[in-house]
């Protein structure tokens, strides 16, 4: 294979070995140090970590397999391979801990190195201490580098982090890179090692530490960062085993060896274990990983012109073009504003409000305002135009009642024809920015459904917060109301009392009780109206007794503060029922939610993560299975939470 051998983009299962010197016993065994695919073939860079001096690999006996079948394979010794660029950077510590004995042996090793290195690798030189610098860029000249390592100085401090990552930055691209670090103490910057380890995992080179005299936690981040160049940790116990250490390791660079073998025919492309073995001085030397191999055609077949080029995309049907995108979400936003403005009657007449306009929100219940029939304030603009045919639509469907109700309870001003409307354009609105966003179908149906389910959603909750503080306030109502009639009011001004000095939502909704007494409607009619609006069993039957006494006669205080102190005692059991099953309400949320709250996100992140499900028919099978069974675990949890008090 022509050109330098890269990294591949699948990573390299290598074992890490930890070593020890001095006297120091190598792992005797091969070892992959680099795979390289492309053009249908396979160059491995294998190393004989424990060949005797003057001993070689015997090149005739190599055998590599795929996924243990045989493949018929060639070697030849790395330095000989015209396909194979070698660098390696020495990286020295000259620190003042190094002084004496320490630094004349790590500079004699360092030129023992330069020697037995084969002539094809390339060689810098850096240096850390209170600083980092690159002495020699890598290079062919061993006298230049012989010049540099006499003249190596002392100084103080220890800067290993930023000396390793100096040296792999000087790394030159797309060659075989190596780096052979020596160090006798950790790191006195304060700096973290983390960003480091991340750096030396994205620049694929082998890191080899010499740990001079090491032990404990600064031995253990040694080994970390030798572990993130798929490197090992050699432990020299004294300065006087660091020759023999450089010595090994240039023989290693002078013993790997460059194996060679097509792809199987008709390998449809993947991950597969690469294993490799060669037999020196009567040893097999093995070594296997697993490795991401490209797609090759079957012998005889027509090769795929995009296997080699840009893979060609077929024109969409429905194309957005930026510019159309961009035009349509300005669009949009010019719509919501005049639909705003519409909807607030800025460019409608402004009408002096009739008896028949301040009565409306009174007739039928209070539900709606007759067809037909403009809200105060408003002119027959277009949005009123949609409303009154929204409301044609729904005369007479038990949707307008319900819908009515609700917002009633939840205390929007507005009718069951323009929530209607309003939820129709939130939910058309998000479809349409879900696709200018994404410019995918999937997300289109997901924000139309998020569109339509959460305006239905906020109105229900805003509903039962209502009721719920209604009934909340309900026992201190009755309380004041009581006392009020005691004082000797009448349950009218009873009421007004409680309008004056209650708060949201009884203060209104006794107000609006009020109201309609003043026009006509009998008291209790009126409050059962209230009962109603609130779905509140318990003013219900308050407003029963209140009609019971009217008729019957009796102490209405009195009654009224027996009800109050009989709501109190439900309303604290209700609370307490409510505390004991918050874990399992919460435990429902949190296992109905997640699952697509995590497909949204992989669909908005990772959508290929989603293909096999969404691109096949047993996908959609699946998921249509895991929504039936997400739903029945939902009703379920939601039987077993709730508790009717």
């Amino acid at each position: 294979m022509a050109g330098r051998m890269r990294w591949p983009a699948a990573g390299l299962l290598i074992p890490i070995a930890v070593l020890t010197l001095p006297g120091q016993s190598w792992a005797a065994d091969g070892q992959i140090d680099q795979i390289d695919t492309g053009n249908g073939q396979v160059e491995v860079l294998f190393s004989l970590r424990d060949l005797p001096a003057g001993t070689g690999a015997d090149l005739a006996s190599v055998e590599a397999t795929v996924d243990g079948e045989v493949e018929a394979a060639e070697a030849e010794l790395a330095s000989n391979a015209a396909s194979v660029e070698r660098v390696t950077m020495l990286t020295i510590d000259v620190s003042n801990s190094m002084a004496g004995d320490r630094f004349t042996q790590a500079k004699a090793a360092a030129v023992t190195f330069l020697d037995q290195a084969p002539n094809d690798v390339l060689v810098g030189l850096t240096t850390f201490a209170s600083g980092t610098e690159v002495v020699v860029a890598p290079t062919s000249d061993r006298d230049e580098i012989r010049a540099a390592i006499d003249d190596l100085s002392l100084s103080p401090e220890t800067d290993l982090y930023a000396g390793v990552k100096t040296a792999v930055e000087a790394l030159p691209a797309d060659t075989q890179n190596s780096l052979l670090v020596l160090s006798d103490g950790k790191d006195t910057s304060g700096a973290a090692v983390d960003p480091l380890l991340e750096q030396v995992r994205r620049s694929s080179a082998r890191v080899d530490v010499v740990a001079l005299e090491q032990s404990g936690p600064a031995l253990r981040t040694l080994e970390s960062i030798a572990g993130s160049g798929v490197g090992e940790v050699i432990n020299a116990a004294d300065p006087s085993a660091l020759t023999a250490v450089f010595e090994q390791q240039a023989e290693v660079l002078a013993s790997q060896v460059l194996v060679t073998f097509a792809v199987p025919d008709g390998w449809e492309g993947g991950g597969a274990s690469v294993a490799v073995s060669l037999r020196a001085d009567g040893q097999t030397y093995t070594d296997e990983s697993f490795v991401a191999i490209p797609a090759v055609p079957a012998a005889g077949t027509t090769p795929d012109p995009s296997a080699s080029g840009p893979i060609p995309v077929e024109e969409p049907i429905f194309a957005v073009s930026r510019p159309m995108m961009l035009g349509g979400l300005g669009g949009l936003a010019l719509g919501c504003a005049l639909l705003g403005l519409l909807m607030t009657g800025t460019f409608t007449s402004r009408k002096r409000a009739t008896l028949e306009d301040r009565l409306s929100p009174y007739a039928s219940g209070g539900r709606h305002a007759p067809a037909g029939h403009s809200s105060p304030g408003s002119g027959p603009g277009v949005v009123q135009q949609a409303v009154d045919v929204t409301e044609r639509v729904l005369r007479g469907r038990s949707l307008d009642v319900k819908l009515a109700q609700k917002l009633e309870a939840g205390g929007l001003k507005l009718h069951a024809a323009e929530w209607l409307l309003l939820h129709a354009g939130i939910a058309f609105g998000a479809a349409f920015v879900g696709y200018a966003v994404s410019g995918r179908i999937l997300m289109t149906v997901v924000a139309f459904a998020a569109g339509a389910v959460l305006p239905y959603l906020y109105l229900t909750r805003k509903a039962r917060k209502r009721i719920k503080n209604f009934s909340s306030q309900l026992a201190d109502t009755l309380q004041l109301i009581s006392g009020s009639l005691s004082a000797g009011l009448s349950m009218v001004q009873s009421l007004d009392t409680v309008v004056r000095e209650g708060q949201e939502p009884v203060s209104s909704e006794f107000r609006r009780a009020l109201v309609e007494q003043r026009l006509g409607v009998d008291i209790e009619a009126a409050l059962d109206g209230v009962a109603q609006r609130m779905g509140s069993d318990d003013f219900a039957w308050v407003v029963m007794a209140i009609r019971i006494q009217r008729e019957v006669g009796g102490n209405l205080a009195e009654l009224l503060l027996t009800v109050a102190k009989t709501l109190r005692e439900r309303e604290y059991l209700r609370r307490q029922v409510s505390t004991l099953s918050a874990e399992g309400r919460l435990s429902a949320w949190i296992l109905g939610g997640l699952p697509p709250g995590f497909f949204v996100y992989l669909m908005l992140v990772r959508p290929e993560y989603l293909e096999p499900m969404l691109g096949t028919t047993l996908g959609w099978m699946m998921l249509g299975a895991a929504t039936v069974m997400m739903g029945l675990g939902t009703v379920v949890l939601r039987k077993v939470v709730k508790v009717e008090v």
